[in-house]
């Protein structure tokens, strides 16, 4: 089976590198720059950024159009049936500090020997042109499931969470973790042994490993560590590179004395 052909689930539990960005500003524009830019996949942040049910939605039908899937971090557990309704290809659970917690979230991504609730009156659904079981398989088949791990008391049981059956890739977070450590040092060696505890955890459980990357310094040093899923700035971010640089250039070019 080619990458081609492959679910966005199958790559992201095969482990082929993907790369994707957050999505911070509520509309669909931003969805379709970031695809045909190539990226493979999008994170709109229902957590940190003024997404709600109707704009999630706007932006799910713009990455449906492009043919890019796009997951939802969610606020909390009560987000996810909403988002896998609106036709998302998984969540980003944050705050998953217990093996507990990790498989009451998983159970609300599936159907069979979950708690998801059944509709296929949804985008999900095709507005109930999917038969019920088909429905039902397809979307226990390709839902992604990643757990946030981002607080130190996780780390005491990532092991247990990371072997959780439904929890497909552990993400790692490490502007949290780095908080939480209260470390102002660059590079805090608290949060590089966490970064290694988790992958280690991830590795040993056959999960795959998701990570924020800020340049591509972070990007090869995780990658080393077992990582494959990548998320790179977000749209907010390119916006205000962009919007820099663009500054920069013709500030200097009409500053400069001839």
């Amino acid at each position: 089976m080619t990458s081609s052909t492959r679910t966005f689930r199958q790559r992201v539990l095969a482990r082929e590198p993907l790369i994707g960005t957050f999505l911070k500003t509520p509309t669909g524009h931003a969805t379709e720059i970031v695809a045909d830019a190539g990226f493979d996949f999008v994170v709109i942040d229902q957590e940190h950024a003024a997404f709600d049910r109707g704009t999630t939605d706007i932006a799910m039908m713009a990455a449906r159009a492009a043919g890019v899937p796009a997951l939802v971090r969610v606020p909390g557990p009560d987000a996810i049936l909403s988002v896998l309704d609106s036709g998302g290809m998984g969540v980003l659970v944050p705050h998953v500090s217990s093996a507990d917690y990790a498989r009451k979230a998983a159970a609300l991504c599936r159907y069979r020997g979950g708690k998801r609730g059944f509709a296929t009156s949804t985008p999900a659904g095709r507005y109930t042109a999917v038969p019920m079981w088909r429905h039902i398989a397809q979307s226990d088949a390709d839902i992604v499931m990643v757990a946030q791990i981002e607080d130190p008391e996780a780390l005491d049981e990532i092991d247990a969470i990371a072997a959780v059956e439904g929890v497909d890739s552990l993400f790692i977070g490490r502007g949290d973790l780095t908080a939480a450590f209260g470390d102002e040092t660059p590079d805090p060696p608290a949060v590089r042994r966490a970064v290694e505890r988790i992958t280690a955890a991830a590795r040993a459980a056959g999960k795959s490993i998701s990570v924020y990357a800020a340049n591509g310094t972070e990007a090869a040093w995780l990658k080393e560590l077992g990582a494959s899923t990548f998320v790179v700035s977000s749209d907010q971010g390119f916006l205000r590179a962009g919007a820099l640089a663009g500054l920069a250039d013709v500030k200097a070019r009409i500053t400069t004395p001839a």
